[in-house]
């Protein structure tokens, strides 16, 4: 299998996109530079949970979304596969209208494994979590 190119995983995405969490929640990829892959949200309603601010979920789906996008653009999807194995998150600041951007950069990237440090800011520039997620990267098995 020949190596699949930066535009034809983008576009992959993209046509995958509506039918995801992200974009049932709304959430948009906005760069996919893999040493920083960003999508944002506007906050509403379906953001909130019932003291009305932004479900620190939001904040998780977002990091595991961008470090997933950054590692599958740090590999050959067309022989690895690139899986969630662990995430931390820690809310900052809450964040109840706006807009949210959460920027995936990559700390380490190993033969079987990329650890990624997530930042997710308001429309104002603050940081209002920050995350941690560890991707499995696995050779495809066999179509056999």
């Amino acid at each position: 299998m020949s190596q699949v190119s930066h535009e034809a995983l983008v576009a992959l995405i993209e046509a995958r996109h509506a039918d995801t969490v992200m974009g049932a929640l709304g959430m948009r990829y906005t760069s996919y530079d893999p040493d920083a892959v960003t999508a944002e949200v506007e906050v509403g309603p379906k953001l909130l949970q019932h003291a009305g601010i932004v479900h620190g979920g939001v904040y998780v789906v977002l990091a595991e979304s961008v470090a997933s996008a950054a590692a599958a653009l740090s590999v050959d999807i067309a022989t690895h596969d690139v899986n969630g194995m662990e995430i931390n998150a820690n809310h900052l600041r809450a964040v109840s209208e706006g807009s949210l951007k959460a920027v995936a950069r990559p700390i380490h990237r190993g033969r079987t494994t990329h650890v990624y440090g997530i930042e997710v800011f308001d429309d104002r520039g603050r940081q209002v979590s920050v995350c941690r997620c560890t991707m499995a990267i696995r050779p495809r098995r066999s179509a056999s």
